[in-house]
């Protein structure tokens, strides 16, 4: 009935883990023992504080190698935490690593339990089914599928410019995409960076330059990926180049076409810079852009709108850099692994109508307020009002679309240091009075205490409590307009009307708006939050559930430049580790097609998450990619006809469990046919 490296006996070997007190201080580990040890098949039964120590392996592979196991079963922790390791020591003793299964005993008995009887007999069913299951394990070998060397990365800011900069260093291939005009993301707006107060274009800039000359990078700005298709090692990839309406290879960026554009005036606002300032129809994002290109605007371009200009800025490029025909083009290129670095957003502050942003002119979102003190900014470095006066005193509100129930839940950890930095700048600007008026102040960063501590020294004041609402409120005289913050102060148990010149709300850090767009195109997942989801919190930060993509940055989650560029660095040694491996092992357990069974419905095709089905339109049947395949079981349970069987988890294997748990738990025989039918 068996057949096993040519014993047809079955030699199994059972090792309950006591996983300290994890399992232990809930289940009788040693009744558990006991009983298994009475099973048919079971040759050996054991218990031992830690099987996933390097002693727990070894008596593994000792009880092998010495009782002719052929066999292995393990109940312990999750599978995903340690089946591999699992697997290792059963093939080091020269056992198919596939005649092992793992039963999850802490997660799905010790931590949802509360009652030791009912946990140890959960415990035994469990043990038991796995027994039964096991003898129906075939021996499985792992397939390898060569590695592209080429990576993509997708996003240009600081996450996606340091893992481009570390993989083309190390001699790889390169593509970088960025959907913006230049790369540079959020860190290109920013005067300053905490808690050192380095300029962030000093920091940035001849970073984002050594990208456009690396001989290994190809970048692509402007543009966007399209379409993904394939797997691990073997991506294709169709990207979109939007037009710019003039030929990069061309242009130098001398600006002479935005000089001789009819529009004498520049009158549309400048994205860039917040709105704070106008660009015209032709016009380059900011002065350190990266590629240094010009582009238009068909929106607002007089040509595009009524073909009635007189194409000024076509006679002044003497370099015939302008091409107001270009059209979208594509680029297809083939890659191993992927890197997602695309970024955040801020929180719209009009989502929070209680502090006045769009209603009162001189409240202000802290991205806003980067622009005003950033010496390239539309003021040169000016901190003046929209009215037109330089602010005597700036409230700074915390968390605003953070740490709330009513929007974001989560904290953005980034928002407590940088309104210190703009309270530092503003105050060096203007010597204002600068009240912070937050609910926690959190600085966990090397160097961020102390930065805290700088700022309580230079006479800042700090309010603790959530503010209420922002009002307008006139004092006398008349023409000095004030905006009133009210506040209970908790640590003085008082509510204050405290009058400013000037509101700057530190709006928090929130996922981009087609975060989900972005998740299915790259077969992916998101946390409940939005952001890009990792494969584990703690032991696999930038790794997906899909092989060879990974994450960085602000995508994945709130943080700030130094995390953001450590993140980016494991995720490049995560590809170069592919890349150098030259090949990557795939999961045998995956599913496959009868083809004599097989219909030709098609019912299984539209159904797959990873698009591992497809039509073969010669014998009409459908065929399987094992290299795409992730083992999920959809098809298997969808097949009308039966024709598609998955391995490790066949129907002798699955009913041989169900019979396991089943068994004196008082279910009648009839019953059980009506399961197994």
């Amino acid at each position: 009935m068996f057949s096993t490296n040519g014993n047809n006996t079955p030699r199994i070997g059972f090792y309950v883990c006591h996983c300290g007190h994890n399992i232990a201080s809930l289940v009788d580990v040693e009744e558990v023992r006991k009983y298994v040890a009475t099973l048919p098949g079971v040759v050996v039964s054991r218990d031992y504080k830690y099987m996933c120590s390097d002693p727990g392996q070894e008596l593994i592979q000792q009880d092998i190698k010495e009782n002719k196991l052929n066999r292995i079963v393990v109940a312990s922790c999750s599978p995903l935490l340690h089946e591999h390791t699992f697997r290792v020591a059963t093939e080091k003793a020269g056992l198919n690593p596939y005649f092992f299964h793992m039963v999850n005993i802490r997660e799905n008995v010790s931590w949802v339990l509360d009652n030791r009887e009912i946990a140890t007999e959960k415990s035994k069913d469990l043990a038991r089914a796995a027994i039964r299951r096991v003898f129906f394990h075939k021996p499985l070998e792992k397939k390898t599928v060569p590695i592209n060397p080429a990576v993509l990365i997708v996003g240009g800011g600081i996450a996606g410019i340091q893992a481009a900069l570390t993989i083309a260093n190390a001699g790889k291939k390169v593509y970088l995409v960025e959907r913006d005009a230049t790369i540079g993301g959020h860190m290109a707006m920013f005067d300053k960076t905490f808690p050192t107060l380095d300029c962030a274009a000093c920091i940035l800039t001849p970073k984002m330059s050594a990208v456009k000359s690396h001989p290994n990078i190809t970048l692509w700005t402007y543009s966007e990926v399209e379409k993904i298709d394939g797997f691990v090692g073997d991506y294709h990839v169709k990207v979109k180049r939007k037009p710019r309406y003039v030929i990069e290879d061309l242009c130098v960026g001398c600006m002479d076409c935005i000089e001789a554009c009819i529009y004498k005036e520049a009158k549309y606002p400048d994205e860039f810079n917040q709105g704070l300032s106008k660009r015209k129809p032709i016009y380059i994002p900011f002065p350190q852009a990266t590629p240094m290109v010009v582009l238009f605007d068909p929106e607002t371009c007089i040509d595009f709108k009524s073909h009635r200009c007189k194409k000024t800025c076509i006679e002044a490029c003497d370099r015939d850099a302008i091409d107001l025909k270009q059209v979208a083009t594509y680029e297809n290129i083939n890659v191993g692994t992927v890197i997602l670095s695309t970024g955040f957003q801020t929180y719209d502050a009009k989502l929070s109508p209680q502090y006045g942003y769009g209603k009162f002119p001189n409240v202000y979102t802290s991205l806003e307020v980067e622009r005003l003190v950033n010496a390239s900014g539309p003021t040169g470095g000016e901190v003046i009002t929209r009215d037109g006066k330089r602010p005597k005193s700036v409230g700074i509100i915390h968390c605003v679309g953070s740490r709330d129930e009513k929007s974001h839940k989560w904290c953005s950890r980034v928002c407590c240091m940088y309104s210190l930095k703009l309270a530092h700048l503003i105050k060096e600007h203007t010597g204002a009075e600068v009240y912070n008026f937050y609910i926690d102040m959190r600085t966990p960063g090397k160097g961020y205490e102390e930065f805290y501590d700088k700022l309580m020294n230079e006479g800042v004041h700090f309010v603790r409590g959530r503010v209420a609402e922002v009002t307008d409120w006139a004092i006398i005289p008349e023409e000095e307009q004030k905006l009133t913050i009210r506040v209970e102060d908790t640590l003085i148990g008082v509510v204050r009307r405290i009058p400013v010149d000037m509101v700057v709300l530190a709006v928090g850090m929130e996922p981009k708006d087609d975060a989900s767009e972005i998740r299915r195109l790259f077969n992916i997942s998101c946390s409940n939050e939005g952001f890009f989801l990792e494969r584990h919190p703690k032991l696999a930060p930038v790794n997906t559930f899909t092989d060879g993509i990974f994450i960085a940055g602000a995508c994945q989650g709130p943080r700030d430049i130094p995390d953001t560029v450590a993140q980016a660095g494991a995720a490049a040694a995560e590809c170069l580790s592919l890349i150098s491996a030259g090949s990557i092992e795939l999961e045998p357990n995956t599913a496959s097609i009868i083809e004599k069974y097989c219909s030709g419905c098609k019912s299984c095709i539209p159904l797959c998450p990873y698009t591992a089905i497809s039509f073969k339109e010669d014998i009409k049947k459908a065929y399987i990619n094992e290299a795409l395949c992730k083992g999920c079981g959809t098809c298997v349970a969808a097949c009308p006809s039966g024709s598609i069987l998955q391995n490790l988890f066949e129907d002798d294997q699955i009913f041989s469990e169900i019979d396991g748990l089943l068994k004196f738990a008082g279910i009648e025989p009839e019953k059980k046919e009506v399961l197994h039918a």
